[in-house]
């Protein structure tokens, strides 16, 4: 792998994105019929302003009881609280032409799995740790869309 190409190199581009007013339901939806682990979060103008993760999903909706009704509060919390209640709204981006060594360098100094791919303000890619590693693994294939 050539650490010094840009990052449009290996970034996926077919995105499935959310709004910051969906329902978490939308994400459980999603995150169950998609091999998705992070999804970007839009405004009603289509510009970025969050990230929710599939972690971030399963800590918001994690058993508050472990006695209790959790299935019925589950099904409470998915349908009233929104997306934008459980996303990480500080979210760090790169460009299509930052190389990859600077995306691995943010990757690995603070800890993300995940950096949105901005050509300005317009969401155009992301870039994961799994995009990499598949790279790695099989440096002449290209990944299957979603």
């Amino acid at each position: 792998m050539n650490l010094k190409a840009p990052v449009s190199t290996l970034m996926s581009s077919n995105l499935i994105t959310v709004s910051v007013t969906d329902k978490l339901q939308v994400a459980k939806d999603i995150f169950g019929e998609k091999s998705l682990h992070h999804l970007p979060v839009l405004d009603e103008e289509e510009k970025l302003v969050g990230i929710l993760s599939k972690t971030d999903y399963l800590y918001f909706i994690r058993p508050l009881d472990k006695d209790s009704n959790e299935p019925y509060l589950n099904d409470i919390r998915l349908k009233n609280y929104s997306i934008g209640e459980a996303m990480t709204s500080r979210v760090v981006s790169v460009s299509p032409n930052d190389s990859l060594e600077s995306a691995l360098e943010i990757l690995t100094e603070n800890i993300f799995h995940a950096l949105p791919v901005l050509d300005g303000e317009n969401l155009v890619g992301i870039l994961t740790t799994h995009d990499i590693l598949f790279k790695l693994l099989h440096p002449s294939k290209s990944q299957s869309a979603v």
